[in-house]
């Protein structure tokens, strides 16, 4: 992970900040919202871009240099004012070092015409950590996605085509490491013909580089003081793909309707993404009501289990977690989530260890290591040891949150129906005996392993954990506990008069009814978190067997790793990329034969809270052709292909 850390700034005496690393101003002194208007928003000629975007149409727009936001701010007042009701806009920023919300709040003040939307920025602006973190803004119709890290780090990961460019990096005089032609290459990668730029600067360094990344590139008056900026057109071709198992498939024909199968966190989440994009969802669960598995525990927890290494999951756990913990504040706090915090107790050495090299890689902002003394203090119970304390985490109540991600007015939900989907002449359709109950183009497995059931996805490696949550009755003493402490299982504060203690690890058992082994499992779990806690709930005095609590089945696979994405024909697949088993090196240009129109959001785990919205965005992004909410490496490694082309590789190589 990169060395992240908030912005250092300096207020002069007018109330204007200065970067303190880089000795330059965030935006012009005689006006900022008059220079961002000159040079970014009528350098791209978005006023008449806007207004002239068709119904359901939509513009991207990509800048490097996200600073206070002030950028944002008027492009979306602008698409606000000009765009059609149901266009949307994209905004995908980049940031080394993100403006702390304090000094954001400060910013703000000094727009106060932008007050209506520079509120609604500052209310989601939690989470702010490395790597890629999801805005949504007007109920679907803005999209922020902020790249969190170095330029020439981040935007290489971006799977984006871009419409008009920003560049507002700080001067290249005070920041060259942003401006030289690495980035500028990216620019391009990331272009079409006819993208067009934008930039304060006149520099002829920095016009000579856009040129011959195939820009066209010319000078215009500048704001105020300042004689010339540039502005110009992206003239080159287009870029490949890459590799066809993890291209884009087509955008389906037909009306933009959906099936999802499924209606646990997965399956709502799915169906809020594309709803919020104006897609007609018919979501389709098998229980009598939404979120009577694995997502209807009465508290889930926001969990973080990292890699200082930058590795695949961590990075998607980290850009989940901020994602879900800006959608959560929609709930009604204290009833339906809590941000306590998170303590991940270091109950041995090697977990110590393991927590000073995640403090060593990740910001205070994200998580912080406690010694013993100032765990307690915070937990507000005794502990065995210090640990790792996320300060933004908490719990949810499940439910709750799937509930309001289907209240979409383009969400019809039917429950209590198994259903069969079939392949139909123009998509999808879900039957329930000799009935159809709904078709459309698209259709979404949300079904955790039960998706196995379904043709196309028979043969992806998934497995079954039962995991046994246990309901104690809080007592005076217990509800001083006020964070949510792990160790191998977790404990959470009181909801409901109630504690939430958890999770049982059965791979034996395949049922879903409460066990007394099970509840006596996670007592001893307790223990191991807090004997002083256990003492507080009069656990001695407890009767095991009036311990109320549920059973789920968690989904996973063998890298743990959820399934995200399009489905592809796995015959079809072996045959058309078999000289990959001769040659992993190779890239066919065979396109990937995929079973149109046919998605998975599924094998989330027990990391389901912190992964499946962010998944439901991926997904939505995958069929709407939109830039991905996650670096495109992460989203490939969540790519339900990953398999298909794993078992081409080996199968070939041991025949």
């Amino acid at each position: 992970m990169p060395d992240i850390s908030s912005a250092q700034i300096d207020w002069d005496e007018n109330g204007q900040p200065t970067s303190r690393v880089y000795d330059d101003v965030y935006f012009s002194p005689a006006s900022g919202v008059a220079e961002t208007n000159h040079v970014f928003i009528n350098g791209n000629r978005l006023p008449e871009r806007f207004a002239a975007l068709p119904a359901g149409g939509r513009l991207c727009i990509g800048e490097t240099g996200f600073g206070t936001g002030l950028n944002f701010l008027c492009a979306w007042q602008l698409f606000e004012a000009q765009a059609p009701l149901d266009a949307q806009l994209h905004f995908v920023s980049t940031e080394k070092y993100p403006v702390a919300p304090d000094d954001l709040h400060r910013a703000f003040a000094l727009w106060p015409e932008l007050a209506h939307l520079s509120g609604q920025l500052l209310e989601q602006y939690v989470a702010i950590n490395p790597g890629f973190q999801r805005f949504v803004f007007a109920g679907g119709r803005v999209v922020l996605t902020l790249l969190v890290g170095d330029v020439l780090e981040t935007l290489p990961e971006l799977d984006a085509r871009i419409d008009a460019w920003f560049l507002d990096g700080f001067s290249p005089a005070k920041n060259p490491e942003m401006w030289n032609d690495a980035l500028y290459a990216q620019l391009a990668r990331l272009s079409v013909p006819g993208t067009s730029i934008a930039t304060f600067t006149s520099a002829g360094f920095v016009r000579r580089g856009l040129g011959a990344a195939g820009f066209k590139i010319r000078r215009t008056p500048g704001f105020g003081k300042k004689w010339e900026m540039s502005q110009g057109e992206f003239l080159g071709v287009e870029q490949p793909a890459g590799k066809p198992w993890y291209s884009r498939p087509a955008r389906p024909n037909g009306p933009r309707e959906a099936l999802v199968i499924g209606g646990g966190m997965a399956g709502c989440a799915s169906a809020a993404s594309l709803a919020a994009r104006g897609w007609q969802v018919t979501l389709i669960e098998r229980h009598a009501g939404l979120a009577e598995e694995a997502s209807g525990n009465p508290q889930g927890v926001l969990y973080l289990k990292l890699s200082a290494h930058g590795t695949a999951l961590s990075r998607l756990v980290v850009s989940g977690f901020g994602h879900t913990r800006r959608l959560i504040q929609r709930l009604r706090k204290g009833e339906e989530w809590s941000d306590c915090g998170v303590l991940q107790l270091g109950f041995d050495d090697a977990e110590t260890q393991r927590q000073s090299k995640l403090a060593e890689a990740f910001p205070a902002t994200l998580l912080r290591q406690l010694g013993k003394a100032e765990a307690e203090s915070i937990a507000g119970i005794g502990l065995p040891a210090g640990g790792l304390f996320y300060p933004e985490g908490g719990w949810v109540h499940p439910p709750a949150l799937c509930r309001h991600l289907a209240q979409h007015p383009n969400i019809r939900v039917l429950t209590g129906e198994e259903v069969r989907l079939q392949r139909d002449a123009d998509g999808w359709s879900a039957w329930s005996g000799e009935q159809k109950l709904a078709s459309a183009p698209i259709a979404i497995l949300a079904t955790a392993a039960e998706v196995r059931r379904f043709d196309g996805a028979q043969t992806l490696p998934m497995k079954r954990i039962r995991g046994q949550i246990t309901r104690v009755p809080a007592t005076a003493e217990s509800a001083a506990l006020s964070t949510v402490v792990c160790a191998e299982g977790y404990v959470a504060p009181p909801r409901h008069g109630e504690h939430t203690l958890g999770a049982s690890f059965e791979f034996k058992r395949d049922d879903t009814e409460p066990s007394l082994e099970e509840h006596l499992g996670n007592l001893d779990l307790l223990a191991e978190i807090s004997t002083d806690l256990t003492e507080r709930l009069h656990i001695a005095q407890l009767d095991p067997a009036m311990l109320q609590g549920r059973a789920a089945f968690r989904c996973t696979t063998p890298d743990y790793l959820p399934l995200v994405g399009p489905l592809a024909d796995r015959e079809a697949f072996a045959q058309a990329y078999a000289v990959l088993g001769k040659d992993a090196r190779q890239v066919p240009e065979t396109p990937c034969p995929w079973l149109d129109g046919l998605f998975l959001n599924s094998a989330h785990g027990s990391r389901g809270l912190v992964t499946a919205p962010l998944a439901g965005e991926l997904l939505a992004a995958w069929i709407d052709d939109e830039p991905l909410p996650v670096a495109r490496a992460v989203a490939e490694a969540c790519h339900p292909n990953r398999f298909f082309l794993r078992d081409v590789v080996r199968g070939q190589k041991n025949s």
